[in-house]
């Protein structure tokens, strides 16, 4: 019987649950400072020994915390599954009715091809469930470069007459984009909101089928006391051998995860901002988010809306869901360790934010437990440096004053976390440690060869082991290297600095090159080798304990410039290296997909000398292009004074070319209706003598440029 969940589950059996998930956390915490301070004590302690324990605790609760999770997952998956799951309450093949739903995709300077060849993949997908007269499309813009602005316009007429789409496919581009993304949606919802009972927010890069659309909408009806239900979206599409990589860890590791938070969360669970569903009223009467106190970077807007969105929507007393079971839910990810980097350093200042929501008022603990994680997810990298750093300076003086401390006797000693220690003990706390670390990896492992399908799926059992133990092997290589950038992403936001918002790259064809990689990694190249040099004149047995977190610091060029190229990545395909089940068993719209991008990726570019101002182009030159534009503009009345401004840029514009112009200057004249129409008039009436020699070069190549689809001439 399915399992009905207006009520949730029973909080007793809940209560039971987080009892044990909590408790073991507590246990093996316990257990390993019992350990540490049990070899600290023997010679009393110090300040620095005592700060050395407090940092300890704190870094082995949040390891214990990953480890109580991978277990929790496993027990559930061992015994066939938990029934008090979301995806439970509908029984096989029950079909409750639809209810109007948009599905909203923000987007700020993305690829339009890949946009909008995306959205025709999960129009068509909808299309063949039947279900489609439910679904609402928009395209939510808020870029600000001309050329995207105007190839966006194109390439939603475009799709709108391919796939019959006007009227069920909208796009929107803001004049003044206000929060982000967060503010992108917010304003989506006061214009359109209240039209719909469902909102499915998309990210840029996010694929989702047909049938994992109408699941979560009918997951929703079925349960009326539901706010959000989240998916846990695959990595798909990769080229470069990071993206491939960090693909095959989710696909292979994060059922047991996703199974364990499940365990204790749910229906107290988070939400990503993406891939999910939303109950819009809810939403609109609960959500908004709080404008903190201060200044950026913790203050202001928040930047990681989604933590706190489901906080709210759990404050408000509507259950939020994570569906980790359902399939067809997919994104991209970032090509290189840099632009995995970048992204994370507006994460990051985004949960630092959230240390002032830890106390918020009305807030279940679950929540607040959730926010808590956010926030240990960025600061244990710069709690893990400073703990091996006091470390060294523990070694070091122990070192200079051997006969200072009674720890020190050389025939069985060993440092272990910077202490000269007894082997055996020293030995028992590291594997201990490494076992709550790895030993979630090794099980994924084993219950996939459990399941012989499955198997085949990552390729066979000999290529999904030998890519586990690779991926373990390069990942602790890439630990020491995300440490010091989330160290360093931590340390500017304590000092005040904030972020800026930019796009995220989402191929990685040209991967990254030396320049890039110095600039990046050099710092952390430079402290690697003199904390090394340091710890191997100083303690060599300190610098062999150290070497695993020194090697990756140290390798940090050359494994970033690796794990960029798409050639690597392609090799390491062919040879059967980090395969998923994704790209062995491509579902149709993944297929589809990369089908239509082919084609797109084939036509011609723009005529190189016309390429950089070639959407202004358009938008002037084109009578077809010119008209949609238009007709998008929401009429403004300008002042007499702008109005004046107005005449002058467009005069100058015909008469000097875009060369000269501002970013700025160009997206106000392409904001101005009346300046459209009466440049796309004067370019092709006045005379040629009284047009920059960029319009008449544009003129000329017209019929050249416009011979191939409209749509895909921006890769």
């Amino acid at each position: 019987m399915p399992l009905h969940l207006n009520s949730h589950m029973d909080a007793r059996r809940l209560n039971r649950r987080r009892f044990v998930f909590f408790s073991a956390i507590f246990a093996l915490t316990s257990l390993a400072t019992w350990f540490m301070a049990d070899l600290l004590w023997r010679g009393g302690i110090s300040v620095l020994e005592g700060t050395l324990l407090g940092l300890f605790v704190i870094l082995f609760t949040h390891i214990a915390t990953g480890f109580c999770t991978a277990v929790a997952g496993f027990y559930v998956i061992n015994r066939g599954g938990d029934s008090a799951r979301i995806t439970a309450t509908l029984a096989p093949g029950e079909e409750p009715p639809l209810a109007s739903t948009a599905i909203v995709m923000p987007a700020c300077n993305e690829d339009v091809s890949r946009v909008f060849e995306g959205l025709r993949v999960v129009f068509r997908s909808l299309q063949e469930t039947k279900k489609l007269e439910h679904f609402d499309f928009f395209i939510l813009s808020d870029s600000n470069q001309p050329n995207q602005w105007i190839q966006e316009e194109v390439a939603w007429l475009e799709l709108c007459k391919q796939v019959g789409g006007f009227g069920k496919i909208f796009y929107r581009k803001r004049r003044q984009s206000i929060n982000k993304k967060a503010g992108n949606v917010a304003d989506f919802l006061r214009r359109w909101g209240r039209r719909y009972r469902y909102m499915i927010v998309l990210d840029a890069d996010s694929i989702m089928t047909g049938r994992a659309l109408v699941q979560l909408v009918a997951l929703m009806e079925k349960n009326p006391q539901v706010g959000i239900i989240q998916t846990a979206p695959r990595i798909v599409n990769g080229e470069t051998l990071f993206v491939r990589l960090q693909a095959f860890a989710s696909r292979l590791y994060s059922p047991l995860f996703l199974a364990g938070l499940n365990y204790w969360q749910q229906h107290e669970g988070n939400f990503w901002g993406h891939n999910a569903v939303v109950r819009v009223q809810p939403f609109i009467d609960h959500c908004s988010l709080p404008e903190l106190p201060g200044r950026e970077p913790f203050g202001g807007r928040i930047l990681s809306h989604d933590f706190v969105e489901a906080a709210l929507m759990r404050k408000a007393g509507w259950a939020v869901w994570l569906a980790g079971d359902i399939e067809g839910s997919y994104e991209e990810g970032p090509p290189t360790l840099i632009d995995s980097a970048k992204r994370d350093r507006r994460w990051c200042q985004g949960n630092m934010q959230h240390a002032w929501l830890l106390t918020t008022r009305g807030f279940r603990p679950a929540s607040r437990f959730h926010l808590l994680m956010g926030v240990m997810g960025y600061l244990s990298s710069p709690l893990w440096l400073l703990f091996m750093i006091l470390s060294t300076i523990h070694v070091f003086s122990l070192a200079a004053s051997p006969a200072a401390d009674g720890l020190i006797q050389p025939d069985d000693t060993t440092p272990l976390f910077g202490y000269s220690l007894r082997v055996p003990e020293a030995l028992t706390l590291f594997a201990f440690t490494m076992v709550l670390i790895f030993l979630p990896k090794l099980v994924s492992v084993v219950v996939t060869l459990g399941r012989r399908e499955e198997v085949e799926r990552f390729g066979g059992k000999r290529r999904l082991v030998t890519s586990a133990l690779l991926e373990m092997f390069v990942s602790a290589l890439l630990a020491p290297v995300n440490m010091a950038f989330n160290s360093k992403f931590v340390l500017f936001t304590l000092l005040g600095q904030g972020v800026s918002w930019v796009t995220q790259r989402r191929d990685g064809d040209d991967g990254t090159d030396w320049r890039e990689a110095i600039i990046t990694h050099g710092g952390q190249t430079a402290f690697g080798l003199v904390w090394g040099v340091s710890a191997l004149v100083v303690s060599p047995a300190f610098f062999w304990w150290l070497s695993p977190v020194l090697a990756g610091l140290v390798l940090s060029i050359p494994l970033s410039i690796f794990l960029s190229k798409a050639g690597v990545g392609r090799a390491a395909k062919t040879l059967g290296i980090f395969l998923t089940p994704e790209e062995t068993h491509p579902p149709y719209e993944l297929r589809r997909l990369r089908q239509n991008l082919a084609e797109c990726y084939r036509h011609l570019a723009p005529f190189e000398p016309l390429r950089a101002d070639y959407g202004l182009l358009q938008a002037v030159l084109d009578p077809y292009v010119n008209a949609l534009h238009v007709a998008l503009l929401r009429q403004r009345r300008p002042s007499e004074e702008a109005r004046e401004w107005f005449i002058q840029l467009r005069e100058r514009l015909l008469r000097d070319g875009p060369g000269k112009f501002t970013t700025k200057e160009k997206m106000a004249l392409l904001l101005d209706a009346e300046s459209m129409i009466w440049l796309h008039r004067e370019l092709w009436s006045g005379p040629a003598e009284a047009l920059a020699e960029w319009w008449r070069l544009a003129m000329r190549q017209y019929n050249v440029l416009t011979a191939a689809p409209t749509t895909a001439l921006y890769r």
